[in-house]
């Protein structure tokens, strides 16, 4: 089995990472902090809107199972990639909606999927504002934020 890494932000990491681990495929999950400027950052850090950290999953999946493909086509439809630093009622470049991809196929995909949304107008008027860059450091969330909702015995939050 050959697993690989992919890590998106679609806002609020306790949603995103419910839908992503409920995926067939997908093999592990956590939730944390990337795309910023500042090491070792903190959920208080983070939610000052200052780090330039992003909220993110970073999953682990057996591509035999499911497809980078199919786990962009999830990532697309549990989240408005219209909004800019924006997602509900979260509001923040920690909410933005980014790939972080780990090879340049990854890289490829993403942006075939966001050219191919766009161009079929699945979200008209707007446009698909999702950011694709290259993977950075990972700093894992604090414990408790790390399957949030399933501790509590929910399956999604309010997006």
């Amino acid at each position: 089995m050959s697993i690989e890494k992919a890590t998106f932000g679609a806002g609020c990491f306790w949603g995103v990472e419910a839908a992503f681990a409920a995926i067939p495929g997908v093999t592990a999950t956590a939730v944390g902090y990337e795309g910023g400027q500042l090491a070792q950052p903190t959920y208080k850090d983070v939610c000052t809107d200052q780090t330039g950290h992003a909220e993110v999953v970073e999953l682990d999946f057996d591509p035999a199972v499911v497809s980078f493909e199919q786990i962009l086509d999830a990532f697309f439809a549990l989240h408005d990639p219209t909004t800019h630093n924006r997602q509900g009622p979260d509001w923040g470049a920690q909410y933005r909606s980014v790939i972080f991809f780990h090879s340049a196929e990854q890289r490829t995909h993403a942006l075939a999927k966001i050219e191919q949304l766009n161009a079929e107008g699945r979200f008209k008027p707007k446009r698909i504002v999702t950011k694709v860059e290259p993977a950075q450091t990972f700093w894992r969330a604090e414990e408790y934020h790390q399957r949030y909702l399933e501790k509590r015995g929910q399956a999604s939050c309010h997006i």
